[in-house]
């Protein structure tokens, strides 16, 4: 009996783009998607600057994107930059922050879903595979928090003050916590140097803060509570 010739193909991967400051972070995440028979990491990126014109040349299926980028633009920058290039493009945020201040902008910005990375292994492949399969992945306790505020929106819990925030001041804010000053910050955001500074104002009012001073420390030790 003549045996076939013909091999059999081997298996289209899912190409996932990550983008993270980390390159620990990206080293492992990158290490255990490839493990996977359907998933194949094709990319990886540490600013969002560098992940534009990678994901334009690479066309991913998913790109993989931490919140809190340290160098340029943030995450949430970039989602809603790549949600408006390439409104097919899926996308996950991975984040060490918590999803309740966190989840609801990525969501706002263009993801699919949110994952911390103190997450299982085995929860981080879910969110991947559902949101591929054109699904949202959250955390039952954020599901159940979203659908408490669509419910009884004036009963929904707060984290903190600092979810009065919009996403730019919130982007102001981490900066400011970082060691910025208002013209890097401004030079970082391309904004004005004028309307860095009416953001630190709304961003003094709301966080009820009396002076630049007092702004600058609570920044910074809201920063250093995030990595921690």
């Amino acid at each position: 009996m003549k045996r076939s010739s013909k091999k059999t193909a081997d298996p289209v991967k899912h190409q996932i783009y990550l983008v993270d400051d980390h390159p620990v972070t990206r080293e492992g995440l990158a290490r255990l998607i490839n493990l996977e028979p359907d998933l194949e990491v094709c990319g990886e990126a540490s600013s969002a600057a560098r992940a534009v014109v990678a994901i334009e040349a690479l066309k991913p299926d998913l790109v993989i994107i931490d919140v809190s980028l340290t160098s340029g633009p943030s995450g949430l920058e970039l989602m809603k930059n790549l949600a408006v290039r390439h409104p097919k493009l899926r996308m996950l945020a991975l984040s060490t922050h918590d999803e309740a201040l966190y989840a609801e902008r990525a969501l706002r910005a263009g993801t699919k879903g949110y994952v911390m990375k103190q997450e299982p292994t085995e929860n981080v492949m879910q969110a991947i595979r559902k949101i591929l399969d054109g699904g949202i992945y959250l955390s039952q306790a954020m599901n159940d928090r979203l659908l408490h505020k669509v419910v009884r929106p004036h009963s929904a819990p707060t984290v903190s003050e600092i979810e009065k925030l919009s996403d730019r001041e919130l982007e102001v804010y981490r900066l400011l916590g970082q060691g910025r000053g208002t013209r890097q910050i401004a030079s970082e955001l391309h904004l004005s140097v004028s309307t860095v500074e009416t953001y630190r104002a709304h961003i003094k009012d709301k966080l009820h803060l009396k002076s630049a001073p007092e702004l600058v420390r609570h920044a910074v030790e809201w920063v250093h509570s995030q990595a921690s």
